[in-house]
């Protein structure tokens, strides 16, 4: 958990910092959640969207994440891919635009992100439960079919090693049912110019551990990368996921500070 001489500050100013964000700043966020927070407009977006963006900012400076954002999300409806580093993950995509993300079930019972995650649409599934994968598909496709733009990660979960996993072709019928184009997105995290290896579970380590390891660590960027989008047409799944995964692995390969195939 220990990483360097200055980690007992960091500890300090940032869990200071995120105790005063989580009891100023998560019950307004939560309430912008609700109908009515949809329904009042801030400009081009509504309160909802803009205090969960507002959130996530802020989540990332707390945890020293410096989001590098090139390209830009579809809007919707699109299915947007991306490869699965750390829970900060949603953090960094949610400082960006609004997406609704399909998540494991576990995420609900985290303290503080798990209230936000459910009270923000996130689509929670039961690994291994086939009775809750037809319910997600179904949400998944209700949300498409509303315009909305959904997020997965294909990988399947947070697994050891900071490569990018093979994708799974399952959520890729959730485009092809709703008639929406697929957006490869690629998140990694740099620091000292290099791809930071600490940013995932390590292994025996919990959440909360995760969490006060994160609060201890020296300032990443997280890039995120928005690639170019296509389009489903009546391709198999699997040449689907095949293709999100190339892309999604050349632009996580490419050199640090390097956009590739940005859309």
């Amino acid at each position: 958990m220990w990483h360097d001489a200055l980690s007992p500050l960091r500890w300090l100013f940032r869990g200071s910092l995120f105790l005063l964000h989580a009891t100023l700043g998560l019950l307004p966020t939560l309430l912008a959640q609700s109908t009515a927070g949809r329904a009042i407009r801030c400009g081009r977006r509504t309160l909802d969207v803009v205090l969960l963006t507002w959130w996530s900012r802020w989540m990332c400076r707390i945890f020293g994440l410096e989001p590098i954002v090139r390209g830009a999300p579809l809007d919707g409806p699109v299915l947007i891919v991306a490869n699965h580093l750390s829970w900060a993950d949603i953090q960094a995509f949610h400082s960006v635009a609004e997406m609704g993300f399909v998540a494991k079930a576990e995420i609900a019972g985290w303290p503080v992100l798990g209230h936000l995650a459910s009270a923000g649409g996130t689509i929670f599934h039961q690994r291994g439960s086939r009775d809750s994968a037809h319910g997600v598909m179904a949400q998944v496709l209700d949300r498409l079919s509303s315009r909305g733009r959904v997020a997965v990660f294909p990988e399947g979960g947070v697994f050891p090693g900071v490569h990018v996993k093979r994708f799974h072709a399952r959520m890729f019928k959730a485009a092809q049912e709703a008639g929406c184009p697929v957006q490869p997105a690629m998140i990694r995290y740099v620091r000292d110019g290099r791809i930071d290896p600490e940013v995932t579970f390590l292994a025996g380590e919990n959440f909360l551990q995760n969490l006060v390891r994160f609060m201890g660590r020296p300032t990443s960027r997280a890039e995120v990368v928005f690639l170019e989008p296509f389009d489903v047409g009546d391709q198999p799944r699997k040449v689907l996921a095949q293709r999100a995964e190339t892309a999604v692995r050349a632009a996580y390969e490419a050199p640090v500070g390097v956009a590739a195939g940005t859309a």
